[in-house]
């Protein structure tokens, strides 16, 4: 039987090198934007800074950003995840361990450094640049305790818990757990391991849940 040639493989087209679209260009800002505040402050960072360290132009920067305080908004507004998993799904566990993953008490060490860092960024900086507040409150902190506070009204409207003012249940939750985050005095001096900071945090959501009815 006669053998019959295969057709040859047609040579690999290479196609434009993929560029990046301002989506992608913008989230890398931001994230290079929040190492640079954590580590010079928002007094010693500039956009030139950030444009350097993240590889683009300061055109390119101020095309997606058009001020220092607008990217500090940016990185107040991607860190809102780091501090609260809302919104999700509705789960069939109870509301502490539900707060638990919230809060995220199991975060890997490198994003609770991540988390750490903006938290006493945001402390330090509230004091030192009053201008910046009305950022805070409108894209952190607000805004997180809006979802919190709503997560708290569909769990009270399920019966699953008992609090006549959700919001400022949440206002009480996010006091502990985020002052218990980052304290004043620092991380290191106040909590000499994770796993003590982390039994500390499961007692604050564990007298919580008990004070709503919902142990």
């Amino acid at each position: 039987m006669d053998s019959v040639d295969e057709p040859a493989a047609e040579p690999r087209k290479r196609g434009r090198p993929k560029v990046s679209s301002d989506e992608d260009k913008r989230a890398h800002i931001v994230e290079v934007a929040g190492r640079v505040f954590a580590k010079y402050g928002y007094a010693g960072s500039t956009t030139a800074i950030v444009a350097s360290e993240a590889g683009v132009s300061k055109q390119t920067l101020y095309k997606l950003f058009e001020s220092k305080e607008e990217l500090f908004a940016a990185v107040v507004g991607a860190h809102r995840r780091l501090m609260l998993d809302l919104p999700r799904p509705v789960e069939d566990i109870s509301i502490a361990a539900s707060l638990e993953r919230i809060f995220m008490i199991d975060m890997d060490e490198d994003k609770d450094a991540d988390r750490t860092g903006f938290l006493q960024l945001v402390f330090r900086e509230a004091a030192q640049f009053p201008e910046l507040v009305d950022i805070l409150q409108r894209e952190g902190m607000l805004a997180s305790r809006q979802q919190l506070g709503d997560w708290l009204s569909e769990r009270r409207s399920e019966g699953r818990l008992t609090l006549d003012d959700t919001a400022s249940g949440a206002r009480m939750l996010m006091d502990m757990i985020l002052g218990g985050m980052g304290p004043p005095e620092g991380r290191a001096r106040a909590w000499p391991d994770r796993a003590q900071l982390f039994a500390h945090l499961r007692r604050c959501i564990a007298i919580f849940a008990a004070g709503v009815g919902a142990a």
